[in-house]
Formats: C-alpha cells, structure tokens, sequence
C-alpha cells in the first residue's frame, strides 16, 4: 500500500518515533508498505521554522536527506493537484494539509494523518 505521511507524522517518523501509535508503526515498519513524503510538508517545514515554531525545529535539507536515505519517496507538486484543491470542501483551511488531502486523493495514495480536521475529508485518509 501507498502511505503519505501528513507532516506532523513525518516528523515523528523521522526524529521522535515514540510519539506514533502501535498501529502507525506498524504500517511504517512493514515492508509491503510504500511510503511518500510531499515537497509540501518539506515546504511546510521550511516556512515554519523560518517563524520560530517549535515544533518545526528541523532542518529540512537534512530531513528530505535522511528520508531518501532511508527509502522515503518525494512525492512533488503537480499541477493536477493544485488545480483539485477547489473540489475539497472547506472543512480545514491549512494551505499545507489541503494540498497533501489533494495529492492523495488525485494519486489514490492513503494519507496517514494525526489531525482531526484533516481526518474528516473523504478519501484516502486514515486518522493514526
């Protein structure tokens, strides 16, 4: 199966594995499993550490590193998704989690999210 991890899932993925369930390392570990990264959480990253928030204390030149290192595949930007996003209704406002909601349901890729908000959008999401 095709996992995109939403950002925050990312993150702990990558530096602080203890904050996900059993079931969210369960499906990160199994190597049946295909995992994605979007150039948007890596751009949501950027932003906001750029304005000091502390829970976005990565580098994330380092993060897209170690993530490709460690057999993560970068999902990039298509217009296809940008253009979808004005078929999501207005449930969440995030500029970032809507595109991520967008590219998977574009994609058919199951979006593993942490976020209520994100978690109640139809489609290919499961709430971890």
């Amino acid at each position: 199966m095709k996992l995109l991890l939403d950002t925050h899932v990312l993150l702990w993925a990558a530096g602080n594995p203890a904050r996900l369930s059993k079931a969210a390392r369960t499906l990160l570990e199994d190597p049946q499993n295909e995992l994605l990264f979007s150039v948007a959480s890596l751009w949501e990253i950027t932003i906001k550490r750029s304005l000091g928030r502390s829970d976005f204390q990565v580098d994330a030149r380092l993060l897209r590193r170690g993530l490709l290192d460690n057999g993560y595949q970068e999902l990039a930007i298509s217009s296809a998704h940008a253009v979808s996003i004005d078929s999501l209704p207005t449930i969440h406002k995030d500029p970032f989690d809507r595109m991520l909601i967008a590219q998977a349901t574009t994609e058919g890729i199951t979006l593993l999210t942490a976020d209520d908000w994100v978690a109640q959008y139809p489609g290919p999401i499961q709430r971890i």
